[in-house]
């Protein structure tokens, strides 16, 4: 990149910071001090805003720079990713908003403690909690770290690792500081300039193609070098019987994973009423089906474009696609125009990775505080001490996401995403629908159902190709790949729900009925909801 991308790009993201540091400034100086205020941001916000802000959790680098990447790449099998991220909010709306907003606080483990034995609960769930979060939180390190690269070019890997640590830090001041109020404005503020961005260069893209969408596949089919097997299903995933199975083990992960991430449980209670949690995730569907279907078209607008291989060259991955699209867009590397649209394109996803990662560290900071914490301590921490280990929490989190961040910066940050959503769909997806749903589920059940979920997709991947025995694994020189499959989801999430009815059936605990109505009563109507 010429040096005045790199300084535009640099620009306009410092611009961002500062924007974001000053509400974070102001988010600290208004907050009451209160665990509900530093976890909730007091219950105060109004659906189309938490809609827009849960809208910013979700639009991750995954989905501007992953999805894209896989699309120009793979074709038909990159719109996995989107048709899964997208339908799995069907999920979250009819089956999760309203009634978990109804039976917690702040986090998973308040719905599912309020009717079991809550030390063990608490700390299996925190435990999965903190897990899928981390893992969620080594995507963002990735994508910061490859726009970086391509910014700074022979400079890119010192200054990609030097990135990774800013982010980190960046993060923890967010968290530490603003709380959930400061985390949801810079989430809204993400959210306009993301969107913004996204219409800006799906507009100019279809009228590259003078609005004929049929001629822009066309085009990409033929760059791509695959013909029309670059628009038909097995590109990626139809090699062989095993690639189909990771396939379908991959869709049940994007599909189930949404309805289990911590970072979007805890955005349900930052609204007063459930029927305002609903409402927010009416305005979050609305905003994330128009910003996937627009990914789809940026994804085969960068293969018809810029072409597959020059994606492929930036980065092996295709994390670059949408950068090098928008300096295309512009017209070129040594246009004016290329290099604005490229510095506004990589400003806009650093400004999406900074606000991501501020929501999910405070998300599993929270559960550090209130569920580990708090139980581990055998009694009942005080709210203020709460929060003060949360933002300790944080500084902690932030480190062993950063670590990760380096070690995995060489993978797609989809596809990482995609292992945190098999983590999150195994562990905490099947707690929470036995929680809410049978009258005879017991602690033992709850325990078991993390556990069986937790555990078997953290072995599976260790023993998978993302870790070892190809190229593109993190560990390429060593081989001790034992299961076929890159995403763990098809084994690991039934098992949880398995491991949930066996510990439940096989448990001396008599269920508490009365504990269950009062459950599917306040969960259904919210008598008596904080």
């Amino acid at each position: 990149m010429t040096g005045d991308q790199q300084t535009l790009a640099l620009l306009l993201f410092s611009v961002f910071v500062a924007i974001t540091l000053a509400i974070t400034t102001w988010a600290s100086r208004n907050r009451r001090g209160s665990a509900e205020e530093f976890y909730a941001g007091g219950r105060l916000f109004s659906p189309m805003e938490n809609g827009f802000a849960i809208a910013g959790d979700y639009m991750s680098a995954a989905s501007f720079l992953g999805i894209s990447g896989l699309i120009a790449l793979f074709g038909y099998d990159g719109l996995l990713y989107a048709v899964g991220f997208l339908v799995a909010w069907l999920v979250v709306l009819f089956l999760v908003a309203e009634l978990v907003r109804n039976c917690g606080r702040f986090t998973l483990a308040d719905v599912v403690a309020a009717r079991m034995s809550e030390r063990r609960v608490r700390i299996a769930l925190g435990t999965s909690s903190v897990t899928v979060s981390v893992l969620y939180l080594v995507a963002q390190m990735v994508g910061a770290g490859t726009l970086v690269a391509l910014l700074l070019g022979e400079r890119g890997e010192a200054a990609q690792a030097w990135t990774v640590i800013g982010v980190g830090a960046l993060m923890v001041i967010y968290v530490s500081l603003g709380g959930m109020r400061a985390t949801t404005w810079i989430q809204i503020v993400k959210s306009v300039l993301l969107l913004g961005g996204t219409i800006a260069l799906t507009v100019l893209v279809l009228v590259r193609f003078h609005g004929d969408f049929d001629r822009l596949l066309l085009t990409a089919a033929e760059r791509s070098g695959h013909g029309d097997a670059f628009l038909a299903p097995g590109l990626k995933y139809g090699g062989d019987w095993t690639a189909r199975f990771d396939f379908i083990s991959l869709g049940l992960a994007l599909v189930l994973g949404t309805a289990g991430l911590p970072h979007i449980l805890s955005r349900f209670y930052t609204v007063p009423t459930a029927r305002a949690a609903r409402r927010s995730v009416v305005w979050a569907i609305g905003l994330i089906g128009g910003f996937y279907l627009m990914t789809i078209v940026l994804g085969f607008g960068a293969a018809a474009i810029v072409g597959p291989e020059a994606v492929r060259g930036s980065n092996a991955a295709g994390n670059t696609a949408v950068p090098l699209l928008a300096l295309d867009l512009g017209g070129g590397a040594d246009s004016t125009g290329g290099t604005v649209l490229f510095a506004v394109v990589a400003a806009i996803a650093f400004a999406t990775i900074l606000a991501v990662v501020a929501g999910i560290t405070l998300s599993s900071s929270v559960s550090v505080a209130h569920d580990l914490y708090a139980s581990l301590r055998r009694r009942h921490a005080r709210p203020r001490s709460e929060v003060a280990v949360a933002r300790v929490a944080a500084v902690g989190i932030g480190v062993v996401a950063i670590a990760l961040g380096l070690l995995a910066r060489d993978l797609n940050v989809a596809f990482l995403v995609g292992l945190a959503f098999a983590v999150a769909a195994s562990a905490n997806l099947p707690v929470l629908l036995y929680s809410l749903f049978w009258r005879d589920f017991t602690t033992r059940g709850a325990v078991w159902a993390v556990y069986g979920g937790l555990i078997p997709a953290i072995v599976l991947v260790l023993l998978s190709s993302v870790v070892s025995g190809s190229p593109e694994s993190l560990f390429p020189g060593v081989d001790f790949q034992y299961f076929p499959l890159q995403n763990p989801g098809l084994v690991s999430i039934p098992l949880g729900f398995v491991a949930g009815w066996l510990g439940t059936v096989t448990s001396a605990e008599i269920p508490d009925e009365a504990k269950h109505a009062e459950t599917e009563v306040r969960s259904l109507t919210g008598a008596g909801a904080v």
